[in-house]
């Protein structure tokens, strides 16, 4: 099966929305692993506007599954990652003023980058993932930089296929295949929800897990966590 890993940003930008403590992200976080979700991810920015740098460790004790801590690899994130020491830390290439993240790492440019951070992060016993495009040079250059899995940046998937073209699925075929072939472990995020999720779980082989915050949350509002967490469950068997 692929692992739900719920990202809890749009929990904690709809707390600073209004300041104090409501919703409460450790208890959202520790509700969402009892409803069945096999990890947490939180994406701090520079400017703390959602997820902020005390969440993470408020939040590191309490998670029991899988904790992914996303973001770009500046020292300020390095330091975070390092004193918190997640099951997995995502590296994101995204700018200081991204809305959300938009494009993958050029693996061939910032490949030497990648490698130092990639190999402090396991030298402490982090599991290291890099957001990518599906791009098959750049998942082929992704293994000399050190890092277990890829992400898979699925915007352009999850557009096309909402007006209907199944065929935007293929490069992302491709780009599995071959990370299997590298022996690279596949994680994919960004825009996946309820009405793609399924689709994409059976095309994509050896998927290990899928993060997915903003959709999810957006469809809670209807139908509640714990509903829509286990709704996912079920299409990602």
């Amino acid at each position: 099966m692929t692992k739900l890993s719920v990202n809890i940003n749009k929990i904690a930008t709809l707390r600073n929305a209004r300041g104090g403590n409501m919703p409460n992200v450790v208890k959202a976080a520790q509700d969402i692993e009892g409803y069945g979700g096999q990890g947490i991810t939180v994406h701090p920015r520079p400017d703390e506007r959602h997820i902020t740098y005390q969440d993470v460790s408020d939040l590191q004790p309490i998670v029991k599954t899988e904790f992914n801590i996303e973001g770009n690899p500046v020292p300020k994130f390095i330091d975070l990652v390092l004193q918190n020491k997640p099951t997995q830390v995502t590296l994101v290439p995204d700018s200081v003023d991204a809305i959300t993240s938009n494009a993958g790492w050029d693996t061939v440019r910032h490949k030497d980058f990648l490698k130092e951070v990639i190999t402090e992060f396991k030298n402490n016993g982090i599991r290291t993932s890099i957001f990518v495009d599906s791009n098959l040079e750049i998942i082929k250059h992704t293994v000399a930089t050190g890092a277990d899995r890829i992400e898979l940046y699925t915007e352009d998937f999850a557009s096309a296929y909402e007006k209907g073209d199944e065929d935007a699925i293929k490069p992302y075929i491709a780009c599995a295949e071959l990370a299997n072939e590298l022996g690279l472990g596949i994680n994919a995020g960004h825009d996946l929800s309820l009405h793609n999720i399924e689709f994409f779980k059976k095309n994509i082989p050896g998927l290990l897990e899928v993060s997915i915050g903003h959709a999810l949350i957006a469809e809670s509002l209807y139908e509640g966590l714990e509903v829509v967490i286990n709704k996912y469950l079920k299409r990602l068997q």
